[in-house]
């Protein structure tokens, strides 16, 4: 496949990651204002580097735009003028639908939504994923290429805002909860990078068990708390401090924040 990602930040480098590791594309370009900061990139076989993104587009299929909301009006505009029928446009950009791409090029091409999280790198991201009526038969190529990178899920846009806070900003909150069952441990007596990976690895193990059995995960702490136990305390005692209440009113706060910035 022949991509470009528009825009090499963060979550642009980071789908690039997968895309190398998993050997997904003939030629890939990458696309930045300050190029200097993907400079090792150059060895890459098959990649180009270039700051022009009109470039890009022309040496390409598959188009990923991962570029802040602030500046895609003015890169849509940019391209208009040499898009074409053989183009597959999928954009990641937070709070920027579908209907405003369409209103800005047209809704004779495939455009699809895709909001991956930063695990792609590693091959490891929820990506939830949308379409127009014209995108529907170019879904099986985002799936292709997001499926080697983690897993795909077909959803409804107007839940893109709630996939976006549960699955893209989710990957900071779970970050957190990590961080802070660490400085729970150095409390307990371990040093930090032993804490860590008992905590990184409890994590992996939880959300592994619950996927390879389908289990619910009341159902999976019902084994493991005993009457009078040391667990059902500790768990007590976190929601007596507002746990869930806290994980809860946290993402609600983030969708809040994301319905704001889709309507500037």
């Amino acid at each position: 496949m022949k991509i470009a990602i528009i825009g090499t930040g963060n979550l642009g480098l980071s789908i690039a990651k997968g895309l190398v590791i998993n050997n997904t594309y003939t030629t890939l370009y990458l696309t930045k204002r300050n190029l200097d900061t993907l400079s090792n990139w150059k060895e890459y076989k098959n990649v180009t580097l270039t700051k022009d993104n009109s470039k890009a587009l022309s040496n390409a299929d598959i188009i990923i735009f991962a570029v802040q909301p602030s500046q895609f009006d003015a890169i849509l505009n940019e391209i208009k003028p040499i898009l074409n029928d053989k183009h597959v446009l999928i954009s990641t950009i937070t709070g920027y639908t579908i209907g405003r791409m369409e209103t800005q090029i047209g809704n004779q091409y495939p455009i699809i939504r895709a909001m991956p999280n930063t695990a792609i790198s590693v091959g490891k991201s929820m990506t939830c994923l949308c379409n127009n009526v014209v995108g529907k038969k170019s879904l099986p190529i985002a799936e292709a290429i997001f499926n080697g990178l983690g897993t795909t899920l077909t959803i409804d846009e107007n839940h893109m805002q709630a996939a976006t806070v549960l699955c893209a900003s989710g990957i900071a909150f779970w970050m957190r909860l990590i961080r802070a069952t660490t400085q729970g441990g150095v409390q307990l007596g371990f040093d930090a990078d032993v804490a860590l990976q008992m905590s990184m690895q409890t994590a992996m193990g939880a959300a592994s068990l619950l996927i390879e059995t389908g289990t619910h995960p009341e159902e999976e702490i019902d084994r493991v708390t005993t009457p009078r136990g040391c667990t059902i305390t500790g768990l007590n005692e976190m929601e007596h401090q507002g746990l869930s209440s806290s994980l809860i009113k946290g993402l609600n706060a983030s969708f809040d924040k994301i319905n704001e910035i889709a309507k500037q």
